[in-house]
């Protein structure tokens, strides 16, 4: 069954990057003529193309739970807190979620190409992580004006893929955003890595949990204790989306 899965993961990859060029072409050469809102959905529509091509060629699905924890208004801002554990939910939340999403990302990945300047063409927060106290101040900045309009900032706490069954350490910046902004913070725990294992090249066909948490306010909140709560709520909720990766743990 591996050199099937081997396959596989090869056709989906290769689709992928076929795809790319013409999509990221397009949305280049556009993205002067076009809305910020048009450049957005022509990227999402490929994200959406390469989601459903992750279930036809590997046989990996979304199941999403706790919808009705998203704010429903047009001008309802959040900040989304999501445990990362593959690129599957960077491709998957976009194409999922109701409302425009605002990734807080490395400028080293406008560097990619195709991909990377298709990326710099959306209204995204871009930064340089070697410039930390600036970096925050531009996610700051730009964060509250996004929020502004009834973009929803997506960032992952932990910083960057955590092999499955495993913690990193949770940084405080989404939650310090939100309690600038004066904005709720949506706790979401994903099980992709039991699919699409971190920085793995072989995927296995199963179904990718999706847990949305209530929405935890900010307002007057200590950012620390605010990110303690959000780590708590994942992680625990990951415990019961993937018993098997935690087995023996505490």
């Amino acid at each position: 069954m591996t050199a099937i899965y081997a396959l596989r993961s090869l056709l989906h990859l290769l689709f992928m990057a076929i795809t790319v060029v013409p999509w990221a072409l397009v949305v280049v050469l556009a993205a002067p003529w076009v809305s910020g809102a048009r450049t957005y959905r022509l990227c999402v529509a490929w994200l959406a193309t390469s989601v459903w091509a992750g279930g036809w060629i590997l046989g990996i699905k979304n199941r999403v739970t706790g919808w009705e924890h998203l704010p429903t208004g047009e001008q309802d801002a959040a900040v989304l807190l999501v445990k990362h554990q593959s690129v599957w939910e960077t491709f998957s939340l976009p194409a999922l979620m109701p409302r425009p999403l605002a990734f807080v990302f490395k400028k080293e990945l406008l560097r990619i190409p195709f991909f990377g300047w298709a990326m710099g063409r959306m209204d995204m927060i871009h930064i340089d992580r070697a410039q930390r106290n600036r970096a925050f101040a531009k996610v700051v900045q730009q964060g509250r004006r996004l929020l502004g309009k009834g973009t929803w900032v997506i960032m992952f706490p932990e910083g960057t893929r955590i092999p499955r069954g495993e913690v990193g350490q949770y940084k405080s910046g989404g939650a310090r955003l939100a309690v600038q902004a004066g904005v709720p913070v949506i706790p979401i725990a994903v099980n992709s890595g039991r699919c699409w294992p971190a920085k793995a090249f072989i995927k296995r066909p199963g179904v990718v949990e999706l847990s949305i948490g209530p929405p935890i306010p900010s307002v007057g909140r200590d950012p620390e204790e605010l990110m303690r709560e959000v780590q708590d709520w994942i992680e625990a909720e990951m415990r019961r989306l993937d018993p098997e990766a935690y087995a023996g743990q505490p």
